[in-house]
């Protein structure tokens, strides 16, 4: 493996030597003669051993149905579920709520309405919402997010709107994370709503029907 690598590294620099490729990982694929390589920061490619071929794409095992790329991206790019700031969710505790989901929502995604409302119909899950609001697609979901925080019951306020359409009454501003937490989805290179990220630390993006999140809930709690 160790040869591979260094055909793989060799060929690289002298084909993009302006992008100082920096080679992760080197490791045999379930393809005969194919390598997986995991490019810096966690782009994930395929090359043939002597470096020569690149295949860039999702690599799928059609047996198993499933997206061998996207499983190894997702590995890669786990966090530290643990070290997440709970002390600024929002927290849902449903049934006996043994099942924990973070999930990173915009008060104004559809997607994240669409989640929400298959959440409303799960029992045993504690659900730990990260206010995120993308003002680029949604121009009053900061707004929103800060005033849903500031009630005096948020977790209600929360559900009613997201789940209803129901906008709670006006009250102050008052402290709020939901700048803090716009950088803090920023450094683990969020982009969307809504964001899954189960106590694994596996990521999952987008929306799910009840039977998909309960299966993945209970799959990546450890």
């Amino acid at each position: 493996m160790t040869s591979v690598k260094k055909n793989i590294q060799a060929a690289l620099e002298q084909a993009y030597p302006e992008q100082k490729v920096q080679i992760k990982s080197v490791e045999a694929s379930p393809v005969a003669g194919l390598y997986e390589v995991v490019v810096f920061p966690n782009q994930v490619v395929y090359m043939d051993g002597s470096g020569d071929y690149m295949f860039v794409g999702n690599l799928l095992d059609v047996k198993k149905k499933v997206n061998l790329t996207e499983e190894k991206t997702a590995d890669l790019n786990r966090i530290d579920y643990k070290a997440l700031p709970f002390d600024s969710a929002i927290k849902e505790v449903r049934g006996n709520g043994q099942y924990k989901v973070a999930v990173f929502s915009d008060p104004d995604c559809p997607f994240c309405k669409k989640l929400e409302h298959e959440i409303a119909q799960m029992t045993d899950v504690t659900i730990y919402t990260f206010l995120m609001p993308i003002d680029s697609l949604h121009p009053q979901a900061t707004e929103k997010s800060i005033q849903l925080w500031c009630q005096p019951n948020r977790t209600e306020a929360w559900t009613k709107w997201i789940r209803d359409g129901v906008a709670p009454a006006q009250v102050p501003v008052c402290d709020n994370p939901v700048e803090k937490l716009a950088k803090l989805s920023e450094s683990f290179g969020f982009n969307g709503t809504p964001t899954i990220v189960y106590p694994n630390g596996k990521i999952q993006s987008g929306y799910m029907p009840k039977a998909d999140f309960e299966a993945a809930l209970k799959q990546n709690q450890s």
